[in-house]
């Protein structure tokens, strides 16, 4: 049978994959490094250091909340450029010790810098994979993401005990560098423009959020606040546990998962629709975490790791692929906008909150508890969208190759 329907892994559609692998590499990298490198450098208390590492997030937020309002305004790519110029200029101030406010506004203009690039990445590839492949080309653009977190922070913790921090900053600003000439021989069609006199005017929640996007947001918010714990705590509970060695590959053994399964996830949530992955998927999520709070070897710390993958690794890119397919064209970055803010959103607020109630009750039955609150995510999810994503549904089209 001869595929006549539009290709997934166009020239474009790489050149953005690698774009937001770099982007998001050095996101990752500098996360596991800067708290480490202002107490060091700087001689900051914990809590600064933790300012230093966590601000660079809100700087990612507030920058998606204006951009996504912009961005068709601006023009998708002219977002991207600007993102990845102001990338390559803040990152040299890095090599300056200016202070450590100079650092903290430093890393909240990264924040801004990575979070319009970032907008522009998701929005640009949901315009260009085809309706019908939105579940399956957004699988495999967010494998980017999932490369990055992985070896991200296994080379920023690797180069942070052999290299100086400058080779650090080096590095990352090599890696905007590339990115901003990739970007160059980028072609992105053009959009399709918002019907005359539907123009949003004065403030309303539509000039910065999508509505359509907020109850699968409202879900990633929940189950990335659960998520970051693991991102957060995962170290000092294998030291708890002397299961450290275990703890240096469970990033790269969650990340291969993501890697073999969303191809397949993909597939079927255009084939059968969204529920066939979401439901699933929190029963991992929440079976890793379980798993996860009574892991004593190795064996079953990284099971955890990859019923986690399999569990809030596909629930991450199935919940991006409902944003936008249930967007209009011209609504897309205000789609992608919604679902990275409610992302970042969890993973970075998470920690903070969490890490009031460790003291209290432990990091096992911290992870075992969460575990339960991840099953009853389930419930909202059916009654924000899953009761109605069957009729969202196209009609059964043949599967394409790749």
């Amino acid at each position: 049978m001869v595929d006549t329907r539009e290709r997934l892994w166009t020239k474009d559609f790489i050149l953005l994959f690698a774009i937001n692998f770099f982007l998001t590499f050095i996101f990752y990298l500098l996360m596991v490094t800067m708290a480490v490198y202002a107490v060091q450098e700087f001689d900051a208390s914990t809590s600064v250091a933790g300012l230093v590492a966590g601000i660079f997030i809100i700087g990612e937020i507030i920058s998606r909340f204006f951009i996504g309002m912009k961005i068709d305004t601006i023009g998708r790519k002219k977002v991207l450029m600007i993102g990845l110029v102001l990338l390559t200029f803040i990152t040299p101030l890095y090599f300056f010790n200016l202070g450590i406010f100079v650092l903290i506004i430093t890393r909240f203009i990264h924040g801004v810098a990575i979070g319009f690039a970032g907008t522009a990445t998701g929005t640009v590839v949901a315009q260009m994979i085809p309706r019908t492949r939105k579940g399956e080309g957004i699988g495999y653009f967010s494998m980017s993401i999932a490369l990055a977190a992985a070896f991200g922070p296994f080379i920023g913790l690797y180069l942070s005990q052999y290299v100086s921090y400058q080779v650090i900053f080096t590095f990352c600003l090599v890696l905007g560098l590339i990115s901003l000439v990739t970007a160059f021989f980028l072609v992105i069609p053009d959009v399709e423009k918002q019907p005359e006199g539907n123009e949003i005017r004065g403030f309303q929640l539509a000039n910065f959020l999508e509505p359509k996007a907020l109850p699968i947001a409202l879900i990633t918010l929940l189950v990335a606040f659960c998520y970051s714990s693991v991102l957060s705590y995962i170290n000092f509970y294998a030291v708890e546990r002397d299961l450290v060695e275990a703890a240096s590959l469970y990033f790269i053994v969650y990340s291969i998962v993501i890697l073999l399964s969303r191809p397949f996830t993909g597939r079927l949530m255009d084939a059968k629709g969204a529920n066939y992955v979401m439901y699933p998927a929190f029963f991992l999520f929440a079976a890793g975490m379980m798993v996860l709070s009574t892991a004593t070897t190795s064996l079953s710390f990284l099971l955890a790791a990859m019923l986690i993958g399999l569990g809030f690794g596909n629930i991450q890119s199935c919940a991006q692929a409902i944003a936008v397919k249930l967007t209009a064209p011209h609504r897309m970055g205000f789609a992608t906008s919604t679902y990275f803010n409610a992302l970042d959103g969890g993973l970075g607020v998470g920690p903070f909150l969490i890490g009031f109630i460790i003291p209290f009750i432990g990091y096992s039955t911290l992870y075992s508890l969460l575990g339960f609150f991840i099953l009853l995510t389930a419930i909202p999810y059916y009654f924000l969208h899953g009761k109605k994503d069957h009729s969202l549904q196209e009609k059964p089209q043949a599967t394409a190759s790749i």
